[in-house]
């Protein structure tokens, strides 16, 4: 079975205040019934790490460069993630696409230098408000998934998370049946691609104004397999509700 995933991405937000909200959750999941995620800015990230440390909460970056080293100020590389604590990085995500002009094949880069190095990936596709008004959502889709992931990926070094571009930090959510169409459109797309084995066994994670509120209904439906959190996960208060939801799904 899939291991589900709660991951939570905390962007350009936190200082070492918030650290006392990490060693919270860490504190409440020494053990946990699904994998638990934080990616705070990496400035936090081998800080983060040491506070937790000996629970099952684990510490991920939110972007690593495609490169091994070199001259790229202000950049980090998957090695640097992971001798930092890192076990996954997020990749692709619709802000770093938009605001740096990120391409498929720059995620798909990126990605294998994760994987290289024993990161996780987890891949973000997402389409727009205009996309998805037009009907163009799993053409947009489909051509992400062929774009931004690599060939070499298995079940265990890869994790795609589907996040609406219009639905991340509006308040606005797809409804369960849009939801249900893209997961089952991206479980048959990797099927086709790598073979039942794999296909079957990368997790798909729903990200996009996910909240306690509403976070039981999503992982009721097909083929979700946890949740990449913004927001709700830069408090325990507001993430253990979601977690404890995707324990109980």
């Amino acid at each position: 079975m899939r291991q589900k995933l709660a991951a939570g991405n905390w962007k350009m937000n936190g200082t070492s205040a918030m650290l006392p909200e990490l060693k919270a959750l860490a504190e409440a999941y020494g053990t946990a019934g699904v994998e638990v995620l934080i990616c705070p800015p990496a400035a936090l990230l081998h800080r983060a790490a040491v506070v937790v440390s000996d629970s099952a909460v684990a510490v991920g970056g939110q972007d690593c460069h495609a490169a091994v080293s070199g001259a790229h100020t202000g950049d980090n590389s998957a090695e640097m993630l992971k001798d930092a604590g890192a076990s996954a990085v997020i990749l692709g995500h619709s802000e770093r696409r938009t605001d740096h002009s990120e391409r498929d094949a720059a995620v798909c880069a990126k990605a294998e230098a994760a994987m290289a190095v024993g990161l996780t990936a987890i891949v973000c596709l997402g389409e727009s408000l205009q996309q998805r008004e037009a009907g163009e959502t799993l053409t947009v889709i489909g051509a992400q998934l062929q774009g931004s992931v690599p060939d070499g990926s298995t079940a265990d070094n890869l994790v795609i998370a589907y996040e609406p571009i219009w639905a991340i930090g509006t308040g606005k959510v797809p409804t369960l049946e849009q939801i249900g169409e893209v997961h089952g459109f991206l479980r048959a797309q990797l099927v086709a691609r790598f073979g039942d084995e794999l296909g079957t066994g990368v997790r798909l994670l729903y990200g996009g104004s996910v909240k306690p509120g509403n976070a039981a209904e999503i992982f009721a439906v097909e083929d979700v397999d946890g949740a990449l959190v913004g927001g709700a996960s830069l408090k325990a208060a507001d993430f253990a509700p979601i977690i404890a939801a995707l324990e109980r799904s």
